[in-house]
């Protein structure tokens, strides 16, 4: 999976009230709705069915998803290495029905936690350089672009890649 964000979208007024839900680790039984989820936010480079499947109860990496009630409305991927304390947040997926809502930015948090506590001190992805809200998000919680990688994505966009340094407070 490739790194991307969508449903952030900046909203005008008082900045909403973060999204009440509820973060956990995939489970096999959320396949089907984690790929309702790729289709439904993601035009193209999507994840397939397989790599979703291998990605959960991965010892490498960390699938969140997050609920509201029983249905899912987000999910992040966070890929680690054996022996590097760097991680790599490869997908936040934000349901539609929730864009704007500030779940971005949980989902955000919660994987920044999820690799600070498999003791990796910093977080990298790649956003397409088209995705205008991925990059505000990741800007405004402190990444920093270094890198630019051309035809990164399937239809040929450029990718920004971003790491932050990660501390525990």
């Amino acid at each position: 999976m490739e790194g991307r964000v969508n449903g952030e979208g900046r909203v005008n007024g008082p900045a909403p009230q973060p999204p009440a839900v509820t973060i956990r680790p995939a489970l096999r039984e959320d396949l089907d709705a984690l790929m309702a989820l790729e289709a439904a936010a993601f035009a193209t480079d999507r994840a397939e069915r397989r790599a979703i499947r291998h990605a959960i109860g991965s010892a490498s990496i960390s699938l969140l998803i997050a609920l509201d009630g029983a249905v899912l409305v987000g999910a992040a991927t966070i890929e680690r290495r054996r022996g590097s304390r760097r991680a790599r947040l490869s997908s936040i997926a934000v349901a539609p029905s929730r864009a704007g809502t500030g779940l971005g930015r949980v989902l955000l948090d919660a994987a920044e936690a999820e690799a600070l506590a498999h003791d990796c001190d910093r977080l990298r992805l790649e956003v397409r350089e088209d995705n205008g809200a991925g990059i505000r998000l990741y800007e405004r919680s402190g990444y920093r672009r270094f890198e630019t990688v051309p035809d990164y994505y399937e239809d040929g966009t450029t990718a920004w890649r971003y790491e932050k340094p990660l501390s525990r407070s």
